[in-house]
């Protein structure tokens, strides 16, 4: 995506396997206030503070730094995640989250990538493109309320369980 292969950073790692080259770079010392709409490849560097919003195509990415920060909700395609995203991420195609990945908000995917020391305090919720949805939390969460149907102690082993896969 970035066009060098000098690079050892993971995420340029990541991202060389997508044919989308960087179209807009938000530099390390801007700060956008506001909703970003964007055709093609996006890299971030700064601050966003406001949606991350690609056009229908399914070939458009978004590639954040570990000095990259967005506060709202992203939608794109193709998402290449070093950085720190506070909202909801919505990658249709596929999401790699590098070791310094911070993301405060659920992950919407079809595909992911996840390297050891990446973070998600959300739900992994995987999308396989038939409307059906398959849903994992990432955080052990305190047990909802049952309907009789489970005890509070069934719901204690699986948030258990689910957390050990996605953390594991």
């Amino acid at each position: 995506m970035f066009g060098s292969s000098s690079s050892n950073n993971s995420s340029s790692k990541a991202a060389s396997n997508s044919s989308v080259g960087v179209d807009t770079l938000i530099g390390r010392q801007t700060e956008i206030l506001g909703d970003v709409r964007f055709t093609g490849g996006l890299h971030v560097d700064g601050k966003i503070k406001g949606k991350v919003i690609a056009s229908a195509d399914k070939a458009a990415a978004l590639s954040v730094s570990e000095h990259g920060t967005i506060e709202g909700d992203v939608r794109v395609p193709n998402v290449v995640l070093n950085g720190v995203v506070t909202g909801d991420v919505h990658a249709s195609q596929k999401i790699a989250l590098s070791s310094k990945a911070r993301i405060t908000g659920n992950v919407f995917y079809r595909l992911i990538e996840m390297e050891s020391g990446a973070k998600v305090n959300g739900q992994l919720v995987h999308d396989d493109g038939t409307g059906a949805s398959a849903n994992f939390s990432a955080t052990a969460a305190a047990p909802a309320e049952s309907d009789g149907a489970r005890g509070a102690a069934d719901e204690l082993s699986e948030a258990r369980r689910v957390k050990g896969i996605v953390n594991g």
